[in-house]
């Protein structure tokens, strides 16, 4: 079996109202330090698989084809167990 992160993040350069958003409040409420706030999705993936590369070349296409869109996002995979 093999646990995995997938960590998806916002391309340089793509607006991201979300993180605008929440670092507008967190200085509202008195977090005047906070210069810049960026959201990021994690998924923890658990796939019953043995073998760790035919996991991470599962994991390749999952983001392909669903977690993350190539156009404004970019990914990386990291291998828990």
């Amino acid at each position: 079996m093999v646990v995995a992160e997938v960590r998806v993040e916002l391309k340089r350069g793509v607006a991201d109202p979300e993180g605008a958003n929440v670092k507008k409040t967190l200085v509202a409420l008195g977090f005047a330090s906070v210069r810049d706030v960026q959201s990021v999705k994690t998924y923890r993936v658990t796939l019953e698989e043995e073998d760790p590369q035919a996991a991470d070349r599962a994991l390749q296409s999952m983001c392909e084809k669903l977690l993350a869109n190539p156009v404004v996002n970019r990914y990386s995979i990291r291998i828990l167990e």
